[in-house]
């Protein structure tokens, strides 16, 4: 069992802003990011000098003959009012992590949560490359044994309560920086804004576990994608939440697109990308996205009405993103205390035909994320 969370002020976010996981409202006034270029290997590992930060992969595969999706997120959050204290006991920084299973066939969502203060060999989030390790979950990653110089490969290993996932993430393309050269705004302030970076199109290895029952991927059919975001910034005092999608398509192209939205519904920051393969990225500006609601279902576990179908027009089309299972809440009351719907999709064009898969996160809909 995860330890229970701690009571606020020390309780976390899930996303400090789009596309991140909970995000909360900070008192004062945030700084804001510096442009610079990102530096690999180590802009993949931790930055304990801001306040919110995640590696977030999300995918699917078939196995056993089934369909299934798959997410695994592990977030680092510093927490300011400890930072001048000298105890080792001192939880100076929390890590946090999620994973989730899609069972298409099944009709059913599994997931589970973890919580600790970072040292004493609990958990850790190294600074030099990606290695976040929490009790026995863990992702960490390491340069392809062959291929290009700047490929990656990461490793997830999650035992849950009733599943588990074992699994390899290759790149097959380079970096996608989102925003400016990996700086990317989150607002209609400067200060709203993230180091943020992609990897899409990844192919997938490894096996399943669910309730005992280990099944190994079918290479062939797997893609996923992997986010990595940090941030000092703030949400705007006006967002209650957001709408992200980030989606692999079939011709190996890759799209983001996310808005953050008002308490009416209204978008308060829009953005996103398309990269075609062999392409460079074009980047969305606030104003060249807009989400339409199409279908709704209601949760009754929380009671929230979440859009599961959604029109999402973007300057390179119009793609319907639908919901291949509509229950897929996340309720992380254990842990960063978010209750949000994240879940496979898949990505139609215009005319309806089947163009990606990927998933889609909406936050903001059981209650405005607040600190």
């Amino acid at each position: 069992m995860p330890p229970a969370p701690p009571s606020p002020p020390f309780s976390l976010r899930r996303r400090a802003l789009l596309g991140m996981g909970a995000l909360g409202l900070w008192p004062g006034a945030a700084p804001g990011l510096s442009a610079r270029p990102l530096q690999f290997p180590r802009d993949h590992g931790s930055h304990p000098e801001l306040r919110t930060e995640w590696w977030y992969i999300t995918g699917h595969a078939e196995a056993a003959g089934r369909q299934w999706g798959f997410q695994v997120t592990f977030f680092r959050s510093r927490v300011d009012a400890t930072q001048g204290l000298h105890s080792a006991f001192a939880a100076k920084q929390l890590l946090f992590a999620h994973a989730a299973l899609t069972d298409v066939q099944g009709r059913r969502l599994h997931h589970d949560q973890r919580i600790a203060r970072a040292g004493f060999g609990v958990a850790q989030a190294s600074e030099a490359d990606t290695l976040v390790r929490l009790q026995d979950w863990s992702l960490a990653r390491s340069g392809l044994p062959s291929g290009p110089a700047q490929g990656s490969r990461y490793a997830a290993r999650i035992e849950g309560a009733d599943f588990g996932l074992d699994l390899l993430f290759d790149t097959t393309q380079p970096l996608l920086l989102q925003g400016q050269q990996g700086l990317s705004r989150k607002g209609p302030q400067p200060e709203q804004a993230s180091y943020y970076y992609s990897q899409p199109q990844l192919q997938v290895r490894g096996s399943i576990v669910l309730r005992g029952q280990r099944m190994a991927i079918d290479t062939a059919s797997g893609r996923a994608w992997m986010d990595h975001e940090w941030s000092e910034a703030l949400m705007h005092p006006e967002a209650v939440g957001w709408d992200w999608v980030g989606m692999n398509l079939h011709d190996g192209s890759a799209l983001t697109a996310f808005r953050l939205r008002r308490a009416d519904g209204s978008a308060l920051w829009a953005g996103g990308s398309w990269r075609a393969p062999g392409q460079a990225a074009q980047v969305f500006d606030a104003q060249a996205v807009v989400f339409t609601p199409e279908r709704f279902w209601s949760s009754p576990h929380s009671g929230a009405r979440y859009p599961v179908q959604w029109r999402v027009q973007t300057p390179v089309g119009v793609f319907g993103v639908h919901a291949l299972l509509d229950p897929q809440e996340l309720d992380s009351s254990g842990s960063t205390g978010a209750i949000y719907w994240e879940g496979l999709c898949n990505l139609v064009d215009s005319a309806g035909r089947p163009v990606g898969r990927g998933y889609l996160e909406m936050t903001g809909y059981a209650k405005p994320l607040r600190l």
